[in-house]
């Protein structure tokens, strides 16, 4: 985001704060920003709903509001949405579980969702369901507060107590979650893993899928999404409507149809990892290929 403002605008001065999922601490650093004079704001809501308080209060200074990757909910002082297209997360994760179950039917399939209070996990959860319901029989499904890998941990023994360990596959919002999940199993002497979803290509993760231990995540790219955040930004700053056609699409946050620039999200299997995250220069080969796991990566042809 930084390199490409200042590609964009080299005289600009980025003020940047980190909240550490803290929505009241949010709060007062969005404050102080546009006590500082911010000209545009480019908001990560740790709490999309909590957020809407920020937008208004830019939006009160005739500050543009951007929210970006996670959507701030309920308020009609949201100028643009940047983000992946989240439900097609959701989808890729579904199909991708359908593809490992192959021709199992009504298998057991726990889902670990992301937090409650963010608005992707809705729409992870969303597109999911879309694929999978009907299809398999849900176990037990769980919102994982501040997605955090621990809880998800626990929420995975509950369900293989639940089950009586009879799992097939775990629809993971997250490699967080996942890795969470897949530990639970270990800790339980599940074996085989069952298939496990995940998200966000986590370098962990990556490996987890090269070793077998999760067979999938969904890669984002990042740098693209943070360049489309700061062109958009730029124009803003400059009192100017994005370019043609960097809007894509609308996003409902419950109060507007939010215009947004939504990327394609991609599914990564062991299959593919070399023309994604390895070909895009997010990791190099020796990064995920380490002593640990160099004989599993010649095994998958890395």
């Amino acid at each position: 985001f930084t390199a490409k403002l200042m590609a964009l605008c080299p005289n600009c001065t980025i003020l940047y704060s980190n909240a550490n999922q803290d929505a009241a601490q949010q709060q007062s650093q969005a404050e102080a920003a546009l006590t500082n004079g911010a000209s545009v704001l480019v908001l990560d809501a740790v709490d999309g709903a909590a957020a809407a308080g920020i937008a208004t209060k830019a939006k009160a200074a005739k500050v543009p509001v951007i929210s970006y990757d996670r959507l701030i909910t309920g308020s009609d002082a949201v100028d643009y949405y940047v983000s992946f297209d989240n439900a097609k997360v959701g989808q890729l994760q579904g199909n991708a579980l359908l593809t490992a179950l192959g021709s199992k039917t009504n298998a057991n399939v726990v889902f670990i969702n992301g937090s409650p209070t963010d608005n992707n996990a809705k729409l992870f959860k969303q597109g999911a369901h879309s694929v999978l319901d009907g299809k398999i029989t849900l176990v037990k499904e769980y919102d994982t507060p501040d997605w955090s890998p621990d809880k998800a941990q626990q929420e995975m023994t509950q369900a293989l107590t639940a089950a009586n360990n009879k799992i097939d596959g775990v629809l993971a919002a997250n490699d967080g979650t996942g890795g969470g999940a897949i530990a639970a199993m270990k800790a339980a002497g599940i074996k085989p893993l069952p298939p496990v979803t995940g998200q966000d290509a986590e370098l962990a993760a990556i490996q987890r899928i090269v070793s077998g231990d999760q067979y999938m995540t969904v890669y984002k790219a990042i740098k693209a999404e943070a360049e489309a955040a700061a062109s958009l930004a730029f124009s803003l700053s400059q009192g100017k409507s994005p370019d043609s056609g960097t809007v894509n699409g609308t996003t409902n946050n419950g109060s507007k149809d939010v215009p947004s620039v939504l990327l394609v999200p991609v599914a990564v299997t062991k299959t593919n990892i070399a023309s994604t995250v390895i070909a895009d220069g997010f990791y190099a080969k020796t990064d995920i290929c380490t002593a640990d796991f160099a004989t599993a990566c010649t095994a998958a042809g890395l």
